[in-house]
């Protein structure tokens, strides 16, 4: 019998983490002067965080029966990439099943299936992809877009902290 590799998320329930939750809120109330550095707490908590990255079944051969039903012979899986209106590309990922119920419910057909992975495995995935961002839980709570030298650097797995001056860095750890 073959087993399937755990992923790292036993006893996962679906839910926000509890300090990506706080840190995102937060994001959401700061004012101008602090929204950098509430972004940044935020992406802070996020990147060893679990998300959920949808994938959908792509139909690669389709056949019909007698009556003419469509039915899926081959499909693919696929992760959800999304084109914004500046014509660049995201990787979707959602913070809990509840901000992927929140997107789910906004289209027409809600059959993605979450597969839980790092932030930083996201954030692989979307440059592996070609994307030019993450953006996270994207209809809410609270959206956060992961994009340029942040993206590669959450992928390289750099580590983003807090310096004493109040500033922020991504810092190279070794090993």
């Amino acid at each position: 019998m073959r087993s399937i590799p755990d992923p790292g998320f036993a006893g996962d329930d679906g839910s926000a983490d509890p300090e990506v939750a706080a840190a995102l809120a937060a994001y959401a109330r700061a004012d101008a002067v602090s929204e950098a550095m509430q972004r940044n707490a935020a992406l802070a908590a996020l990147q060893d965080a679990r998300v959920l990255v949808p994938v959908v079944a792509l139909p690669e051969e389709v056949e019909y029966d007698g009556q003419g039903v469509a039915r899926d012979k081959k499909s693919d899986m696929a992760a959800v990439l999304m084109t914004g209106r500046d014509g660049r590309t995201a990787l979707l990922a959602f913070t809990s099943t509840a901000a992927l119920g929140l997107w789910e419910g906004s289209k027409k057909d809600g059959d993605a299936r979450p597969v839980p992975v790092t932030t930083r495995q996201a954030a692989r995935a979307a440059i592996q992809e070609q994307a030019e961002a993450l953006v996270l839980d994207v209809a809410g709570p609270v959206m956060l877009v992961v994009e340029a030298d942040g993206l590669r650097a959450l992928a390289l797995g750099h580590r983003l902290v807090p310096l004493e001056s109040g500033q922020w860095a991504w810092v190279t750890v070794p090993g």
